[in-house]
């Protein structure tokens, strides 16, 4: 199948903010893609050599690799279901690094279709933040049958800082209460999956007797091991730097999730070229943890050094305003291509997904969104959404 005659956004050459405005560098002006087995099999200018019957004329539009949103609870917490569809926090315990993401999900909750409708192709969910070490965070395609199908892959161990924590356990009566005491938790489990896994390893090549069966370590093992990263909840820059400080010392690739207080520190996570997923951009400053928010926070990171996603962390905003959220940051000081990217292939280098997604590129996922304009403009409206070479949504 071809999708052809469209403005084709490719994002290896859409760099610089004046280049995406002026000259539409990044753009194929009139291109198509053609799609085999669910993949993107060519990208090219002008028009295909045979245009055969159910290939789509997309004249008049723009072609984006499916939006990305790299920090959500889809699935997690129901469509007007209230608390009976809420299975987003497991606060019975600080420490559930073992709790597995699709076990939880509700694959054809109501905002699924949502999602399909703004362009969303993929986004990453996973547990809440109440617990320091919560369970994993996973990449999941927007439609499918089940979670099975809709999973791209485990992506990373959840971890929370601040006062979500704090305030869930105190109502328990145990630790954590202070933030010093939601670092040691995480720190001890850490250490305990740490040792875990080198008395593991010296066992098996001394063909000894393995240490006690640890679910919660052999979690933990990914993470330590560099395969999982570590995405930190952290608003305040005081939980971002102790985000960081723990990231360091135990070696793990790490993501800053809301970083809602980076700006003051931006200095030291562009010199230790942090990765940040920014959000949400378009709510309320709810809690004490947001007093420092603001839209300019994305710029202000990125001018710095800082590797920066836009995400909803949806329900906060909803999934369908993802553009939204990141024209906010664009119009705040985000350079217009990054905007774009943030959204797009920077959430899928963050998410570790760029393999399959994030781009319109030849071995990638045939995952598209086709508006009728920049979709980082208000009036702008998607009109087909293609996830694995089928369309999944259309308003042509």
């Amino acid at each position: 199948m071809y999708f052809y005659n469209a403005k084709i956004y490719q994002q290896q050459s859409c760099l610089q903010q004046s280049d995406f405005q002026t000259n539409g560098a990044g753009f194929i002006p009139c291109g198509y893609v053609q799609v085999e087995n669910g993949k993107i099999a060519a990208v090219s200018g002008g028009t295909p050599v045979k245009i055969s019957e159910g290939d789509i004329d997309l004249h008049g539009m723009r072609l984006y690799p499916g939006f990305i949103d790299a920090h959500t609870h889809m699935g997690l917490i129901g469509d007007g279901q209230g608390a009976e569809g809420e299975d987003v926090n497991e606060d019975s315990d600080p420490v559930t690094p073992h709790l597995r993401t699709i076990d939880g999900l509700c694959h054809n909750d109501g905002y699924f279709s949502d999602a399909v409708k703004a362009g969303v192709t993929c986004v990453v969910t996973g547990v809440g933040s109440s617990n320091p070490i919560g369970g994993d965070l996973i990449a999941v395609k927007t439609a499918g049958r089940c979670a099975d199908e809709m999973l791209v892959r485990r992506v990373g161990i959840k971890f929370a800082l601040g006062e979500n924590p704090k305030s869930t356990f105190s109502d328990k009566d145990s630790a954590p209460v202070t933030r010093m005491a939601t670092a040691a938790v995480i720190r001890e489990a850490l250490l305990k999956a740490k040792r875990y896994m080198t008395d593991k390893q010296s066992a098996e090549e001394n063909d000894e007797a393995l240490p006690e069966f640890d679910m919660k370590s052999e979690a933990l093992i990914p993470l330590l091991k560099g395969e999982l990263k570590a995405h930190f909840h952290c608003h305040r820059a005081d939980d971002i730097l102790t985000a960081v400080r723990i990231a360091e010392e135990f070696s793990l690739d790490y993501v800053l999730i809301h970083c809602t207080e980076g700006h003051t520190a931006a200095d030291i996570l562009g010199e230790k070229k942090a990765s940040a997923v920014v959000g949400p951009i378009i709510c309320d400053r709810g809690k004490p943890e947001l007093a420092g928010q603001t839209t300019a926070n994305a710029g202000i990171l990125f001018k710095n050094g800082v590797t920066v996603a836009i995400c909803t962390d949806h329900p906060e905003t909803p999934i369908q305003y993802l553009c939204a959220s990141a024209a906010y940051c664009v119009k705040a000081g985000l350079p217009a291509a990054e905007g774009i990217r943030s959204i797009t292939r920077t959430a899928a280098e963050i998410a570790g997904i760029s393999d399959v997604a994030g781009d319109i590129a030849v071995g990638l996922d045939a995952d598209f969104a086709v508006t009728d304009g920049d979709p980082l403009e208000i009036m702008t409206n998607v009109k087909m959404t293609v996830i694995g070479g089928k369309i999944v949504y259309s308003d042509m």
